[in-house]
């Protein structure tokens, strides 16, 4: 079938033979190097990166320099059709081996839980009781998820121990995503002694073999310098392959919604996360929709459509939801069917006819999404002539409407010179337009495009963190929620696991996540005390990816000595780069009670009033911590006044002599009980009743 939303293919980007050369070189020398460290890699120092980055600087490619655009498209296609005729040489060369009856029995089942999994409507549990009877009978696939279920505790029982072995036999088989759960349970201490180095080894051979977890491992790594030496072009290559395949996967629908939700922000506001909708709420929507409310009839086929927000995806109720909205005479509501007839699924059959006629309909009412989908068909000549110049109309009407898919479709048509001449700055601008929406092939073709200097200035920097935000956008990103709900349902160390495992990946969420359940020590999972030194460690990942809260965190943990030793002044610099970098209100709070007290910084009152009110211009939220502190800085003030002309012959030791070191709290709760009252008196009367 022909791919309406394809992903943007740049010049430059992938080699031939020079590639499977620098592949080939990559792999020889890391064979040669871990047959060196066979017998030694156990005593390696995990904490000695500089070791570490040895071995896989010498294990990863480095990525080429753009070449020239004709002949790079000449060299790929050339090389493809090597690759095919050496296939087909091979497939007259070598024999079919015949399967036992286990052998089939196990496709059979295979074939049976894959049916299960790719429904609209999944029935996971079920499929994964067929993959481990197909895995009792040596399926080296069902065997693969098997063991990702026992480690992750994913609709089969947890049981880390089975997961190590079967990883470990998988292993030495060849199985390149064995190698990423080896790496994974070496890096984290889970099932194995904890170890980088055998972690990078394993990580190395799951990203050559084409592993694309591990890939995203490796690229995070590089690019953060964790135990190895941070290098750009390196994580630019990695991340890179793996966006690549997400790009390919995006079709009309595009993919399903990552929500990134933080457990410590669901706990400090219950209910306020704009990621998830409430059950009430889509209950109220589906009474709506029952009661023929086209709106709710149109937001929840959408909902279903796409999945996310704590809704599953359901296309046969969406159809439901689109077609009575429809027969309404919404027009969104006929542009949808017609983008679901034109991309086909288990429910319904895809038809270029019906979706012209749905598309038609909602277009001839200047409905942005119907003119997109009329574009699209125009476009690619589905059910119509091909016709650049009319796809080029269509999407400029809908891009003037704001429509996303309408902006990057013209910025698709400006970048390849399709119906209009080629301009890559417009290209840009309407890339930049689709991003802003959230589309992953806008971030997609930016990225290529940062990548390779075209139409702007090369920064691998930039490049990177685009083709990141694709690569996380993934399937398994899915995981993501699926942690949520475990962590909600009581399952702390399931959802630790798998929060620790996207962490891996490089998901600041995840990272904080993970950090917060270690720090609550809601899990068994790690031996007493370990918590707080893992829960740091996560921090610190997530405050180096911009996460401010996560930056307090670990002033905290050097303020209080948590996983660490007390140090006021390193406590001192992240909350300084909080609220410098990240305008953190609680930051600001902090660094004005360390002014007051002298800790870590000197002692000036005037610097401490003046990070108290930064704090409150920062956060309405902070206003009645700073009015308290405030007073009780004025109450320092008149006593410090009174103890310079000598009226009181007592000082401020004196005071914690006479009423103990927290006089300071106690002073604080009288305030807020003042504070309180006043607010209590001066509230205005009720009205009186008529």
């Amino acid at each position: 079938m022909l791919r309406v939303n394809r992903p943007l293919t740049l010049a430059g980007f992938e080699t031939g033979k020079m590639k499977r050369l620098q592949i080939c070189q990559g792999i020889f020398v890391t064979l040669l190097m871990c047959t060196t460290l066979a017998h030694s890699v156990d005593d390696l120092d995990p904490t000695v990166s500089d070791k570490v980055s040895d071995i896989s600087d010498l294990s990863t490619e480095d990525p080429t320099s753009p070449t020239d655009e004709t002949e790079e498209v000449t060299e790929i296609t050339d090389h493809a059709g090597d690759t095919e005729e050496i296939k087909s040489e091979k497939d007259h060369s070598e024999p079919k081996k015949e399967l036992t009856a286990n052998e089939i029995r196990g496709n059979e089942l295979y074939e049976a839980a894959l049916s299960l999994m790719n429904q609209t409507k999944q029935d996971e549990q079920e499929a994964y009781t067929l993959l481990q009877s197909a895995a009792e009978l040596g399926h080296v696939e069902s065997l693969q998820k098997v063991a990702w279920a026992r480690l992750l505790g994913r609709h089969l029982k947890p049981n880390i121990t089975q997961a190590a072995e079967m990883f470990e036999y998988l292993a030495q088989q060849g199985n390149v995503d064995a190698q990423m759960g080896l790496g994974f349970m070496f890096a984290t201490g889970i099932g194995k002694n904890s170890s980088q180095a055998k972690a990078l080894i394993h990580y190395t051979f799951g990203a050559l073999g084409g592993s694309q977890l591990a890939q995203m491992a490796l690229a995070y790594r590089y690019w953060s310098g964790i135990s190895v030496a941070s290098s750009c072009e390196t994580a630019l290559t990695h991340y890179r392959k793996v966006s690549h395949t997400v790009a390919d996967e995006v079709s009309l629908t595009g993919n399903r919604a990552v929500q990134r939700v933080r457990l410590l922000d669901e706990v400090d506001s219950p209910g306020s996360s704009p990621a998830l909708l409430d059950d009430d709420l889509i209950q109220y929507y589906q009474f709506l929709a029952e009661k023929g409310d086209v709106q709710a009839q149109v937001g929840l086929g959408q909902l279903h459509y796409q999945g996310g927000r704590g809704v599953e995806q359901d296309h046969q109720r969406a159809l439901n939801y689109f077609v009575q909205a429809a027969e309404a005479g919404n027009t969104n509501a006929m542009a949808f069917l017609g983008k679901m007839y034109l991309e086909g699924s288990s429910v319904v059959k895809q038809s270029n006819e019906t979706a012209l006629k749905y598309f038609k309909r909602a277009a001839d009412q200047n409905n942005a999404v119907g003119q997109s989908g009329l574009g699209l068909l125009y476009l690619h000549g589905r059910g119509v002539p091909q016709d650049y110049k009319l796809a080029f109309k269509y999407f400029t009407q809908a891009a003037e409407q704001g429509w996303v898919d309408g902006q990057l479709q013209l910025g698709n048509m400006y970048f390849s010179g399709l119906g209009v001449r080629r301009d890559y700055k417009m290209a840009i601008k309407y890339f930049n337009l689709a991003s802003q929406s959230g589309h992953v092939l806008a971030f997609y073709n930016l990225a290529q495009m940062q990548a390779s200097g075209t139409g702007m200035v090369r920064s691998c920097h930039t490049s990177v963190e685009l083709f990141k935000n694709v690569a996380e956008r993934g399937r398994w990103g899915e995981m993501l929620m699926e942690a949520h709900t475990a962590y909600w349902d009581s399952r702390h160390t399931q959802a630790l696991v798998t929060y620790m495992l996207l962490a891996e990946l490089g998901y600041e969420v995840a990272q904080s996540n993970a950090a917060f359940i270690l720090d609550r020590h809601e899990t068994e999972l790690f031996k007493q005390g370990e918590g707080f030194a893992r829960a740091l460690m996560y921090w610190g990942r997530a405050a180096s990816q911009g996460y401010a809260v996560a930056r307090v965190k670990l002033g905290d943990y050097h303020y209080y000595g948590y996983g660490t030793s007390v140090d006021y002044e390193t406590a001192a610099a992240h909350y300084r780069l909080a609220s410098e970098q990240q305008h953190n209100a609680q930051a600001m709070f902090n660094l004005g009670y360390m002014h007051e007290q002298g800790l870590g910084l000197k002692q000036d009152m005037h610097l401490a009033k003046r990070f108290y009110d930064m704090a409150a211009e920062a956060s309405a939220d902070a206003q009645v911590p700073v009015a308290l502190a405030l007073a009780k800085l004025a109450f320092l003030f008149s006593f410090k006044y009174f103890e310079d002309f000598q009226w009181l012959d007592i000082d401020e030791n004196n005071i914690e002599e006479i009423l103990g070191p927290d006089w300071d709290i106690y002073l604080m709760a009288v305030l807020s009980v003042i504070i309180a009252t006043l607010i209590l008196f001066r509230r205005p009367p009720p009205p009186m009743a008529v």
